[in-house]
């Protein structure tokens, strides 16, 4: 084997967690398989019996403490020209799939990656060990493996998506520079991608791509067409993603290619995908990877995980890289690692744990095939690219959720509904009071109850809020979107269908329980509940975004609920609820508080009745004993005022939320899947 000439070379001595470590504490108790030759089928191999490359002398220099790779040039290896001549059944690509748009793609290297995460006591074990890769422009390079086996913690340490409480070692060059990965110069693909269902592909991509990039709209209509073109979903373009009643939704795979196109109208040079495979069948497994080789085809460096694969999907890799338990057992040409075990005199699984002899000549290679890549590694540097505004994310936003609210029923449409009903039922009930002293304490109980229970029945729109927060939270992990684009987005699109609510509903309402006669009466009394649906609205996003799961959060708002209307004032006047909790601080937070003494005030003030024949009291006198109200006119303004403050709080308690505990909730769950794949 040729001498390779490095100030820096990998420790062949190495420690458990490399995979150069002793075979004797290496090797499991059964299904152990020994790398042999041809003809020599029953003795192991020793270390000077590996595969030999056949190049010529290859100068490989890793400078200590650099922030490059200087390779000397060097032929491609005969020997990985023989292989690479042979070919393994794979599906023909479609007619007429081709690409004309090319990429510049770039290189990406791994030295000695190795990754911990930190456990409640110290560091626990490497996740990943000592992995040492590689991925070319062109070519789609696969880190495989068995379940638990540290595929995507490998894959984001890579990408330089891991958590600041995980801990990664080693170097990553990019187009042979050490540098980390810019805005625009690559996309992730989560295994689980929130899509939102009531937009067709084209309209979730255009959206998506305004939020993305810069510039005017009429240029990113052809990045989209790009996009859809690129995933070969032009017969779904104009489908609906989720369905509705009469239409079905796309399927699985279809979703799993929308959710890869959302990455593409970047135009990145290298892609990562975790799982794209993940619950597909077999059909649609091997459409997608048809797909996913044509777009490598262009240019694009891809990088993705995958749990097992047919051997028509196989045949499409072009790299592989196999891990078990955070072990790297091979990386190499796809036929490479077929030949060798094909040497070996029988066909080995690729799920199968070779033997350390074998692991052992392919960590010593890693420098020489790391030279045989120059002309890949040497490239421009990556540069971050330019991000739309905040006020044209905002636009977008706004504009893409009013269209998803006017179509998904769940949003708004059912409450609207739901308010009418509720409406209908509270008139039907305290209709006819008329306007005598006697009528002052039923119109108290209609106004309490109105309010009261609507608030209570916007619940019913925290599916439909905690769907918004888990989108985010996937735009948010790309920084396709932020804590104050989102927010600002969710409360423009939102405030015209609270206002239809607010008019719809004070309308029924009004009449039917006979209020005070009076234009500006009624358009208080409209802005009033409105503003009331408005900090409910804030309310409900807070808890959603807190606990980001249906159940608590449905259980934690009803909670907070029953305790406003308890000290809202109503079953028991204000001044006299139990200083220490009930009228301190809880009447005072309780947002029923303010609205129900506004509405009052709106009715009340001003306003004389008859007792007997010659003497009268005020609206004030008459209220008094059934709810506590100010005398002053502007008292019903200055409420008016507390409720608009406290939408302003809970809104700053939401931008809190989204900014630390949701990020802290996605990093979080990244962990876990960490975790998980080690155990």
């Amino acid at each position: 084997m040729p001498a390779v000439e490095s100030k820096k070379r990998p420790d062949k001595s190495g420690s458990s967690s490399s995979s150069a470590s002793s075979p004797a504490s290496r090797v499991p108790s059964s299904n152990f398989f020994y790398l042999r030759k041809p003809g020599s089928l029953r003795q192991p191999i020793s270390f000077e019996d590996s595969p030999e490359w056949e190049d010529t002398d290859a100068d490989v220099r890793v400078e200590e403490g650099g922030d490059s790779i200087n390779a000397a040039t060097a032929p491609v290896s005969p020997s990985l020209s023989k292989l690479n001549s042979g070919s393994l059944p794979s599906p023909p690509m479609p007619e007429g799939t081709a690409v004309t748009r090319k990429t510049a793609g770039a290189s990406v290297v791994w030295k000695d990656l190795a990754v911990t995460i930190k456990g409640k006591r110290k560091y626990s074990d490497k996740v990943v060990k000592s992995s040492n890769g590689y991925a070319l422009p062109g070519t789609m390079t696969v880190i495989m493996g068995p379940a638990k086996s540290g595929k995507s913690t490998l894959l984001r340490a890579i990408a330089g998506r891991l958590h600041p409480s995980a801990k990664m070692y080693g170097e990553v060059f990019i187009n042979g520079a050490k540098t980390r990965l810019l805005y625009g110069s690559y996309g992730f693909v989560d295994r689980e991608t929130t899509l939102i269902g009531s937009l067709t592909v084209r309209e979730y991509l255009y959206y998506s791509a305004l939020l993305q990039l810069p510039g005017f709209f009429c240029q990113k209509k052809s990045v989209v067409e790009e996009a859809i073109q690129a995933m070969s979903l032009g017969d779904y373009a104009n489908k609906l993603i989720g369905g509705h009643c009469y239409m079905k939704g796309l399927a699985r795979g279809e979703r799993r290619r929308v959710s890869i196109a959302r990455e593409l109208v970047m135009r990145p040079r290298i892609l990562f995908i975790d799982e794209p495979l993940y619950h597909l069948d077999s059909v649609s497994a091997l459409l997608m990877m048809v797909t996913l080789k044509k777009l490598a085809s262009t240019g694009c460096t891809l990088i993705f995980t995958i749990y097992q694969s047919s051997t028509e999907v196989f045949g499409l890799f072009d790299r592989i890289c196999l891990l078990s338990n955070g072990n790297t057992l091979f990386f190499g040409e796809t036929l490479a690692c077929l030949q060798h075990f094909s040497n070996a005199g029988f066909p080995c699984p690729i799920m199968q744990s070779p033997s350390d002899h074998f692991l052992r000549a392919i960590n010593t290679d890693f420098d020489r095939i790391i030279a045989m890549c120059k002309n890949w590694q040497e490239g421009p540097l990556l540069k971050s690219k330019g991000k739309a505004s905040n006020a044209t994310r905002i636009a977008v936003l706004t504009w893409r959720s009013l269209l998803i609210m006017s179509r998904e029923w769940k949003y708004y449409w059912i409450r609207l509904i739901l308010y009418m009903i509720l409406t209908l039922c509270i008139g039907t009930v305290f209709s006819g009071l008329g306007h005598s002293l006697s009528s002052v304490v039923k119109r108290v109980a209609a106004i309490f109850v109105f309010v009261s229970f609507t608030s209570l029945l916007s619940i019913a729109g925290v599916p439909a809020l905690l769907k918004e927060v888990k989108i985010y939270a996937s735009e948010e992990s790309n920084q396709h979107s932020g804590a104050l684009v989102f927010l600002f987005g969710q409360l423009l699109s939102s405030i015209p269908f609270l206002f239809l609510i607010s008019i719809s509903s004070s309308l029924v309402f009004y009449f039917l329980i006979g209020l005070r006669d009076g234009f500006s009466l009624l358009m208080y009394f409209v802005l009033n509940f409105f503003m009331c649906l408005f900090v409910n609205e804030g309310l409900l996003l807070a808890v959603t975004s807190l606990w980001q799961n249906i159940f608590w959060s449905i259980l934690t708002l009803v909670t907070i609920h029953v305790v406003m209307m308890l000290s809202a004032g109503y079953l028991r006047i204000r001044n006299e609820l139990p200083r220490p909790m009930w009228k301190y601080p809880l009447s005072y937070i309780a947002f029923h508080t303010y609205s129900i003494q506004g509405l009052l005030e709106n009715e009340y003030l001003g306003t004389n009745f008859a007792v007997g024949q010659v003497r009268t009291i005020s609206g004030f006198q008459a209220l008094h004993s059934a709810y506590d109200i100010s005398q002053s006119s502007n008292s019903k303004w200055e409420n008016l005022l507390v409720l608009f403050l406290m939408a302003i709080g809970y809104r700053i308690l939401v931008f809190v939320l989204l900014h630390f505990h949701v990020r802290k909730n996605v990093s979080l769950h990244r962990i876990w899947q960490c975790r998980k794949s080690t155990t």
